[in-house]
């Protein structure tokens, strides 16, 4: 039993081997997003090229690169010890603006592809 202790006290805010906080719920989303925008991006690819439709691309991929960085604060907020709770805000907040521009982007490819 002592074992597994030792594996808890590794993560912070661990419960039984289970990070807790919005960082564990922030970290798969992220890159479940990042999944979204490729998908957005190869989808713009079905209208004509244009110069409407490269802006959509570049706001898709600047979006794609969002969610890594949320998703690369959420990681380091679930492995540092001191200071996490800093680092799970700001992914936080850099995945609410992330979904902005997403949404953003998606309103922008509905009007490029038709």
């Amino acid at each position: 039993m002592a074992r597994r202790d030792e594996e808890d006290s590794q993560w912070p805010g661990a419960v039984g081997g289970r990070a807790t906080g919005l960082s564990a719920h922030i970290l798969p989303t992220s890159a479940t997003m990042i999944g979204v925008c490729l998908t957005a991006l190869y989808i713009s690819l079905l209208g004509a090229p244009s110069e409407h439709r490269l802006l959509v691309d570049k706001l898709l991929a600047l979006d794609g690169m969002v969610f890594l960085a949320s998703a690369l604060l959420s990681f380091v907020s679930m492995r540092v010890s001191r200071g996490g709770s800093r680092f799970e805000t700001l992914g936080e907040s850099v995945f609410v603006g992330g979904l902005g521009l997403l949404a953003l982007g998606g309103v922008a490819l509905a009007f490029v592809v038709s």
